[in-house]
């Protein structure tokens, strides 16, 4: 039986300081994050537990020594148990683990607030006429492009070459429904007016290792943050930021449904493309979506009548397991996604953010006689990304109606404070809420307490989804200071190792 797919999304936005052309990244993104005056804790991140390093198909590299923005001194944990940081020149967040992909799409919407928010509050720090500009996009079209990452939880029995096997094509597939949508092309690709995504032109591997240089579509990395045992992180880095809601809420759901088939021997077929990283680009650059993709067993299909191959079988497999109700409502959504992008891809311009910008663009063109090589074009293309309401043309279009929306404006703003209450990052959200002046490092599987003895207090959190509210809530309630809680957790003899998670288990 598949394991629960816990999962959550990594965002590094681009940053900006118009007004400023020489402008620094990493310092911009440092003051972004410096400023963010949310809920948070301001700590070191442990590294301790992290091996970036470690490849799933049983060997590793040795890493570079972390920079000192990467351990920690520019890093915020969340009240609602996401982190907050500068990850090499972008500012990220990376948000808390979810229990099904509402959830998980609903958190990753509030972190488009909380980097607005910081990218308003650092606006005191700059001259009057320099701006801070932050977008949710993947490429700044110089040739640079930064990563929009996700999670899943795995059990550790699943062989890893099934993962490689049987989820491959289902990823270089499925961007006919994940791209945001890009002007012309980069990194050496053929020219193109516009494609579906921005990432698909920086994959150069099948299978690796690496999240900025020669990019896989299969990432290797095994940093599980949890029991090593038991579980892995499937780390997938080729896919888009999104802003749409419904396609957010859908990549996920996919994913995860898709995954969990794969655990359970679901998957009828690994359809194995005859080249899958000439097929990332190639359906990529396909907006008609009618390319046909070689398939290595012989024969020819597209994208989307792949897609549909995935959709029968996962729709078949969630007929015979017990699954969140959410994933009934992602099978609705796929199909109708699938059936409006054979009929017209246009007719998904309301859900999916590549055919929303491109519909918006060519009114533009319409209406001011624009080329696809006018420099205004790409400048629309980036303001399509903007994370500023007032500014940003997805916000203007959802305002109008024109992009269907799944969350209401008080929820995502909740979510931007609180925690999601059945994982570990209700424990992790609370104490930062808490005990925030007693929180001296933090990472997604620990968290490490001075409660003013020789010793620091480290409080180990291997269970993704224990430490949730119906386990800690009266434990936090109990507990008025830091020195309290890692005392009820085990903490008189100086190590404080039994976890919140064990502690409840002894109800």
């Amino acid at each position: 039986m598949a394991i629960p797919k816990v999962l959550g999304t990594e965002t590094e936005f681009g940053v900006a300081v118009r007004g400023q052309p020489d402008f620094n990244p990493v310092m911009a993104s440092s003051m972004v994050v410096n400023s963010y005056a949310g809920g948070q804790a301001r700590i070191q991140w442990s590294l301790e537990e992290e091996s970036p390093g470690r490849d799933a198909r049983g060997f590793g590299v040795d890493a570079e020594p972390p920079s000192d923005l990467e351990t920690g001194l520019v890093n915020a944990v969340l009240t609602n148990g996401a982190r907050l940081y500068v990850d090499h020149a972008h500012p990220e967040y990376s948000s808390p683990e979810c229990i099904n992909p509402w959830q998980a799409a609903l958190y990753d919407k509030a972190g488009e607030i909380i980097m607005a928010t910081a990218a308003r509050e650092s606006q005191r720090l700059l001259a009057v006429d320099e701006r801070m500009m932050i977008h949710k996009n993947n490429s700044d079209g110089k040739g640079n492009s930064y990563g929009f990452h996700e999670n899943y939880l795995m059990s550790r029995e699943l062989p890893f070459a099934d993962i490689v096997k049987f989820f491959t094509t289902f990823l270089v597939t499925r961007q006919i429904f994940t791209g945001s949508g890009k002007v012309g092309s980069e990194n050496g690709r053929p020219p193109v007016d516009y494609q579906l995504t921005q990432r698909a032109d920086f994959f150069e591997e099948e299978v690796g290792l690496e999240t900025t240089l020669k990019r896989p579509i299969i990432n290797t990395r095994d940093e599980p943050h949890g029991d090593p045992t038991k579980y892995r992180r499937l780390h997938v880095i080729i896919g888009d930021a999104n802003l749409s809601e419904v396609q957010t809420f859908l990549k996920l759901g996919t994913a995860s449904l898709v995954l969990a088939a794969i655990e359970d021997g679901a998957i009828e077929e690994a359809l194995r493309l005859t080249d899958p990283v000439a097929s990332t680009w190639r359906v990529s650059h396909d907006t008609d979506l009618r390319l046909p993709l070689d398939l290595a067993e012989g024969g020819a299909a597209t994208a989307l009548e792949l897609q549909w191959r995935y959709f029968e079988w996962a729709s078949k497999y969630s007929r015979t397991v017990e699954l969140h109700s959410s994933f009934d409502l992602v099978l609705a959504e796929w199909e109708s996604v699938l059936s409006d992008l054979e009929s017209d891809p246009m007719q998904a311009a309301d859900r999916l953010d590549w055919a929303a910008k491109l519909r918006l663009l060519r009114e533009y063109q319409e209406r001011d006689g624009l080329e696809w090589t006018d420099a205004k074009m790409r400048m629309l293309g980036l303001q399509y990304h903007d994370v500023d309401p007032e500014r940003s043309l997805y916000a203007k279009l959802a305002k109008a109606g024109r992009i269907r929306r799944i969350f209401s404006d008080e929820e995502i703003m909740e979510a931007a404070g609180e925690p999601p209450p059945e994982t570990r990052a209700y424990f992790r959200g609370k104490c930062v809420a808490q005990y925030s002046s007693s929180l001296v490092a933090a990472n997604w599987d620990s968290l490490v307490f001075d409660v003013g003895e020789d010793t620091l207090k480290r409080v180990p959190m291997m269970e993704p989804l224990r430490g949730s509210k119906d386990r800690t809530q009266s434990l936090l309630d109990a507990s008025p200071d830091a020195a309290s809680l890692v005392l009820a957790l085990g903490g008189d003899d100086g190590r404080a190792e039994e976890t919140a998670e064990a502690a409840n288990d002894r109800d």
